[in-house]
This record gives C-alpha cells, structure tokens and sequence, in this order.
C-alpha cells in the first residue's frame, strides 16, 4: 500500500505532475474554499475534468504548505480494494509521522466507490484536522448519502468547458481587428463542444469510449439492466431530442417499453449528469410534474458523435442552458407557443441566426415577464452574465 501512495502523490519527493490546462472558472473559487473547515465535493461528467481540477488545486496548495500533509487518493485503485478511508488516511500519518492535531489536506477521487464514505468522512470532519476535497460522477449517491453531512458540505457541479475555455484549450486568440473570425471558431464549438480531452485531440474514439464506460459500467452494470438494447436506443433518441419537448408515455411507445421504465432510465441518465430535463413554468404544482419536460445533454459534443452535427439552433439552446443551468431555468408554453426559458422573472429567448417571425417576437414582447432577452450569437451570451431576479421561479 505504501508504495501506491507514494505512486499517487509524487509532489512528496518533489517530482513534477501533470496538471493540464487551468480551468480559472473553478479554481479560483476551489482555491478560496482553502481555509474553510467545509467538506468541498466536485461531481460532474465522467472525464470533465474533476480528477484534473483536483490536482491543480494541489499545484496550488504545495506553494503554502509542505508537501508532506497533502493525500491524493484514487479510491477505485485496485490496491485499495476493500480498504476504508480512515485505514488509508492512518497509512499516510504513518508515512509521514503526522500527528492527528496536524492538519492535513485529503483529496479523495472517486469517493462514492467507498462503501459508507459519508460516515469516515464525517467522523474525520468532526474528529480530526483535515480539509477535504472529494469528487464524484454519481448524483444519486452523493444525494443518498449526503444527508450525514448537512452543514459540513458544500457541492459544486463541473461543467463542460465554455466558449471561452474552449478557445484557451485550443490555444485560440483573435484580435479585435479579426472578430469576424470568432463566428467560424463558435462553429467549431458547437461542433465539437466542451469535453476537454476531446477538444484537445478530436479522437472521436476518446468520447466513444467515455459513453461506454458511462452507459455500461455506471448504468447497465451498476443498475443490473438486462434489457441493455433499450438503454442504447434511449440514449441515441435523446441526442435527437435535445432542446425538445417530450413525454415519457410517447418515449415509451416509440421504443415499445414501459413508462415506467422510460422514467426510470432517464433518472439513470441523470444520476450520470448525462442528461438534464427541465420543467414548464407554472404555478400549478401538477402542471409541473405532468407537462411535458425539456431535454438538454452534458455536452453537445457527445450528441454530434453519434447523431451527426446538425440542428445548430437546438446545439446554441443546449449551451445557452449549460451557461443558466444553476439558475433553475424553466421554459414557458401557452397557445401552442414557446419561449424556451424562464429564469425568475427574466424570459430567454434563443435564436441562433435565425430570423425570428412576427407573430412570435409579439408572443415574446408581449408576455408578462419583467425583463426579456433576446440571444442569437455567442455574443448575446454575454447577456447571461451579472444578477438574476427570482422572485417568481417556482421550485
């Protein structure tokens, strides 16, 4: 074991490790997160980039303190199989002589493959000196088990990277004499979305194989599924799907399963962040429930490998969500028309360079929303940026 850890935590003997490209989006916030006693979890996407983040939050952390007091520990690693977090974490004071008043920093990858990791770290919390940061790629189990840890936690969900990570990975900067380049560069973005080794490379194969691991291994396997054909089948018709309306009973029909299993698969989807629903805005609690919901997917990269790249404008309402995701968007129908999101009192209208007709900029103009905006190009996406009302949003 000791040689694992010592496999896993190179900064102990002063080596270099890889820590990719800096997503500033989050690492500053992570950075700032430091000194506070609060356990943080970082959940998202298989390959987002969680376990990457975690290390160069410990870039940053070795300038401060001495190497020594910082445990990286990937926890589905088959040496630790069967091993708790407090054995592993006894392991490291041992190494390195740490007294339990010392206080240490715990970067736990992968944490729900412990059995009952809510209650070791809980009682490492409450008992000892240590920071943790852990991260996750189930929903479902960090919302089963976080229970144990109100008020000690703190979760922040990693997206794939925006329009302006997607240029700094691509190494991309245009003057402000070349801005009419940036449209051929959105293009490509939309395209090829924001899975960041897959910007990097373009190897279709990389995201063929995360979709593998995440539909096999974390839905199928994990869930016991034998019906696997149905899973296959749901997952491309959702990648069509997306930025529509739908109901699970018309799912079901289209695919000859129950609704019952089509809304059981979806949450399966979801627990993975794989896909996202969002509800129609109203005050009617039924109405809510019972109205057909939106579809959105993690990353409309995904979508174009195995759909093909078409439906622009579905691809810019996709990212458009991305970027209010943690708003609790809504999206609004009456009369057979539609503004694609209500956002407390501000309504969102997406539109990518398409021409907009009378009667639905009327519908737009006229509906009783406080504040209305209008996105038709990467830039208006700048209009997302700065303070939301939500008074009105109905949760």
């Amino acid at each position: 074991m000791e040689q694992s850890l010592h496999l896993m935590n190179p900064w102990w003997e002063g080596k270099e490790f890889e820590t990719g490209l800096a997503r500033n989006k989050y690492l500053k916030e992570l950075i700032e997160l430091q000194d506070k006693k609060e356990i943080i979890f970082l959940t998202g996407l298989r390959r987002i980039g969680k376990t990457t983040i975690l290390k160069q939050i410990i870039k940053d952390l070795i300038q401060k303190v001495d190497s020594r007091r910082i445990l990286y520990l990937t926890l589905d690693f088959i040496s630790f199989k069967g091993k708790t977090i407090h054995e592993l974490v006894q392991e490291f004071r041992k190494i390195h002589e740490h007294k339990v008043s010392e206080k240490i920093f715990l970067f736990l990858d992968e944490i729900t493959q412990i059995p009952e990791f809510e209650k070791e770290l809980k009682n490492l919390y409450d008992l000892e000196n240590v920071k943790i940061y852990a991260s996750s790629s189930s929903a479902s189990l960090m919302k089963s088990k976080n229970s144990f840890l109100v008020g000690r936690s703190r979760i922040i969900e990693i997206l794939p990277l925006d329009f302006e990570e997607f240029l700094a990975f691509k190494n991309i900067k245009v003057s402000e004499q070349d801005k009419h380049l940036m449209d051929k560069n959105f293009e490509d973005y939309l395209r090829i979305g924001g899975l960041p080794e897959y910007v990097l490379t373009e190897d279709i194969s990389y995201v063929k194989n995360t979709i593998e691991q995440i539909m096999y291994k974390d839905i199928i396997a994990f869930h016991d599924i034998k019906d696997k054909d149905s899973v296959e089948k749901l997952f491309l018709l959702f990648c069509e799907r997306v930025g529509k309306r739908l109901t699970y009973a018309k799912v079901a029909r289209i695919l000859s399963i129950s609704v019952d299993t089509v809304r059981r698969y979806t949450d399966y989807f979801k627990e993975v962040f794989l896909f996202f629903t969002i509800e129609k805005h109203a005050k009617s609690l039924n109405e809510r429930i019972f109205s057909p919901k939106k579809l959105y997917i993690a990353d409309i990269g995904i979508r174009n490998v195995f759909v093909g790249f078409k439906d622009k404008g579905a691809l810019f309402e996709n990212v458009v969500f991305l970027k209010i995701k943690d708003k609790n968007p809504h999206y609004f129908y009456e009369n057979e028309k539609e503004i694609d999101f209500i956002v407390g009192e501000t309504a969102l209208e997406v539109k990518y360079k398409e021409q907009i007709e009378k009667k639905e900029i009327d519908f737009f103009e006229k509906s009783d929303f406080k504040k209305k905006i209008l996105i038709q190009s990467f830039e208006d996406l700048k209009k997302l940026e700065g303070n939301w009302e939500k008074k009105k949003t109905f949760k």
